[in-house]
């Protein structure tokens, strides 16, 4: 397989992880920090803007997944996107620590 397959995992395990939070914190009509709140990453963005940006993770992350192929039979792509999941929901889960902290 061609080097960008696995990227293309990697990268869907991302922006599926990361929609995650963002979708059930709008849902649950809650503020949660994205990348458009004033600082970026850091202020609240309102449910509406969380749920937005939880369902334009999930649209990349679903042509990402396609494009990278991942499926049961597919290991090493699996592993690759497991791998994406795992890195943004550690790197996610030390960032929004820090929000209650602010």
């Amino acid at each position: 397989m061609q080097w960008y397959v696995y990227m293309a995992s990697f990268f869907a395990g991302l922006f599926l992880a990361n929609a995650v939070p963002h979708f059930v914190q709008g849902v649950s009509g809650n503020k949660f920090p994205t990348p458009f709140a004033k600082p970026p990453g850091r202020g609240l963005s309102s449910p509406m803007v969380n749920v937005i940006w939880a369902l334009f993770n999930i649209l990349v992350g679903y042509i990402l997944l396609r494009i990278g192929q991942v499926s049961s039979d597919n290991t090493l792509s699996l592993v690759v996107f497991l791998i994406g999941v795992a890195a943004i929901s550690i790197m996610s889960s030390v960032n929004f620590a820090k929000k209650e902290r602010e």
